[in-house]
């Protein structure tokens, strides 16, 4: 694995240093991670998730909740009764 480009890619600036010890340290975990295709898996079934659980959603039911201007009591900006927040897209 190319130490250099990692560090690019993530904005790093390694010291020549820290580049042997990552290199050395990237190897262990790509040498662990293989360890991952060593089971044989032929036999076993996909699962989504490791229990047989069903759609364990409640249903929908219309509750009270805080009325508005208890909602917007603390907010630092507000205006025509909603949150007041900074523009982010142009």
């Amino acid at each position: 694995m190319e130490i250099d480009h990692v560090a690019l890619l993530a904005r790093l600036e390694l010291k020549d240093e820290e580049k042997k010890l990552f290199s050395k340290q990237v190897g262990s975990i790509i040498e662990y991670i293989d360890k991952l295709n060593e089971p044989d898996i032929e036999d076993v079934e996909p699962t989504a998730h490791v229990l047989p659980i069903k759609n364990v959603f409640r249903e929908d039911e219309l509750r009270a909740s805080l009325p508005r201007d208890k909602a917007l009591q603390n907010a630092p900006r507000k205006s025509d009764g909603f949150y007041r927040v900074p523009k982010i897209i142009e």
